[in-house]
């Protein structure tokens, strides 16, 4: 059943490539090692209590000049990781688009002043299908997805998501899709490279996202590069913007983590608000 009431904003984490859907032993690090992510994912759903009538999805794997949204009726897949088994090659997730949906994210982004443009080829990246597959299985919600910004600022991304909060009153789940650690090089090193520095920035990271003062929140995001190993944590910001529209179209919503784990030895969280 869907509903108009308010729906929440989230920052999830997208996994590692296929992960989740590959045989024992062969996917990224120790095996089970992406066992409590999935997990999480596979609860999202129920979490909500209520089914959204449509999900925008802001990917860490799409960067345009733009603000760019896609608007086919029926994106097709975008298999956008490398080096896997070639089953992984061959999954479906034939949720259909919302050109509807489409044409009023770029409406409320003019509306505040911010470009947009329009995609009609590109399909759903990883970033999107992966952990959908698990949130909704059955692929019968209609999707969205919006592109970040190159030069990927901070305040552009907090903005879109203000600009994209009333869509939260009409049935609309927002989601940014990334991974609240993503220093790729020390996550596959092993050992205890990174872990420390890891810990820091997600305690800084909660800590300011469980704020109940949302100024100060939207404050210290726009300049998450101070925070204690920030850069460390995310060499590039591509995975860390998703969070940030997210966090803009909560409004005065205090931020709560939802999922914490130490996935190789790497601090990881995702949070919801609302």
């Amino acid at each position: 059943m869907t509903t108009n009431t308010r729906m929440p904003t989230l920052y999830i984490p997208h996994g590692g490539g296929p992960s989740f859907f590959m045989k024992p032993g062969e996917g990224l690090g120790p095996e089970g090692a992406w066992d409590a992510q999935a997990d999480y994912l596979r609860g999202l759903a129920a979490s909500l209590g209520t089914k959204p009538k449509t999900v925008l999805v802001v990917s860490a794997h799409w960067e345009e000049s733009r603000a760019t949204v896609n608007s086919q009726a029926k994106p097709g897949l975008l298999f956008d990781y490398y080096g896997f088994p070639e089953y992984t090659y061959r999954l479906k997730y034939p949720a259909p688009g919302e050109p509807v949906l489409a044409k009023r994210v770029r409406d409320l982004l003019a509306k505040a002043g911010i470009d947009a443009g329009e995609e009609t080829a590109r399909g759903f990246d990883h970033g999107v299908f992966i952990p959908f597959l698990l949130i909704y299985p059955e692929a019968d919600i209609p999707i969205v997805e919006l592109s970040l910004v190159q030069g990927l600022d901070a305040a552009t991304h907090l903005a879109i998501g203000k600009a994209l909060a009333p869509l939260r009153d009409e049935g609309v789940l927002i989601v940014g899709s990334g991974m609240s650690y993503h220093n790729l090089r020390a996550m596959m090193s092993g050992g205890g490279n990174g872990d420390a520095a890891s810990m820091r920035f997600d305690a800084w990271l909660t800590e300011t996202l469980e704020n109940p003062d949302t100024n100060s929140r939207d404050a210290k995001l726009l300049d998450w590069q101070k925070a204690p190993d920030g850069i460390a944590s995310h060499p590039r910001a591509e995975h860390l913007l998703p969070l940030h529209v997210a966090a803009g179209a909560a409004g005065t919503d205090r931020g709560k983590r939802t999922y914490s784990d130490n996935l190789m030895g790497k601090a990881q969280s995702g949070f919801r608000f609302g």
